[in-house]
């Protein structure tokens, strides 16, 4: 009797009040999963989707000066791209410099100064080009944001097709990446082929000429990215 009360009292202690339940049990079955309890999720946030970018150069070039592009909420003014719309060779730089915003166009001063003698060593000038850049507004410190870099990439792509230029010159490192998605110096020495809608563009990238300016050991180098450049254009 002993026995036959611990059991019981172990039973009691386990929550057994009952010999037998309401509705027959098969012991020998799988046991069925709890139910399981789903939280709503929040709904998904829109997916931002950029407009297309104007498909002539004309409205192109005033759309980059509004209110639609990655640097707007950047400080400083917008610097538009100049030259001729059929220009032979186009130039993309990084960015304007500091000075470049009082002038209202890009490449003044020092840097300017040896930008025009570039172009003049190899029979051209600023109203034969056309000139842009990456970066219609100079970043902070002067740095492309990572976080843009791809879009900016795209729309200066785009920009080239709508010139559709027989040579393009690229100016650093950034207006490299941009294009060439790779590093200047790595992609200096060769002719980049760089397709667009309106057939192929000849690429050459170069040194900057504020790096020019500090290093300027370079130039010898970046004369022979400046007849690579013109190899063939007047073909």
């Amino acid at each position: 009797m002993s026995s036959a009360a611990s059991a019981l009292d172990w039973w009691q202690d386990a929550g057994v009040d009952v010999l037998v339940e309401d509705a027959p049990r098969d012991w020998l079955a799988e046991p069925m999963a709890a139910p399981v309890a789903f939280t709503a999720l929040p709904p998904a946030a829109p997916v931002h989707v950029p407009a297309a970018l104007p498909d002539t150069l004309a409205d192109f070039i005033a759309w980059r000066l509004g209110d639609a592009v990655p640097e707007v909420e950047w400080r400083g003014v917008s610097i538009a791209a100049s030259g001729p719309a059929d220009a032979d060779v186009m130039v993309l730089v990084d960015c304007p410099d500091k000075d470049d915003g009082a002038a209202g166009m890009l490449m003044t001063g020092q840097t300017g100064a040896l930008f025009d003698r570039m172009l003049a060593a190899i029979g051209l000038s600023r109203e034969t080009i056309h000139l842009a850049a990456v970066c219609a507004r100079r970043p902070v410190a002067g740095r492309m944001p990572r976080e843009v870099e791809a879009r900016l990439a795209e729309i200066s792509r785009h920009h080239i097709g709508l010139v559709a230029p027989k040579r393009l010159l690229l100016l650093g490192n950034a207006a490299s990446r941009a294009i060439l998605g790779a590093e200047m110096p790595g992609t200096r020495g060769s002719l980049h082929p760089f397709n667009h809608r309106r057939g192929e563009t000849g690429v050459v990238a170069s040194f900057h000429p504020r790096f020019l300016i500090e290093k300027p050991a370079a130039k010898a180098e970046a004369w022979k990215d400046l007849q690579l450049l013109m190899g063939g254009v007047s073909a």
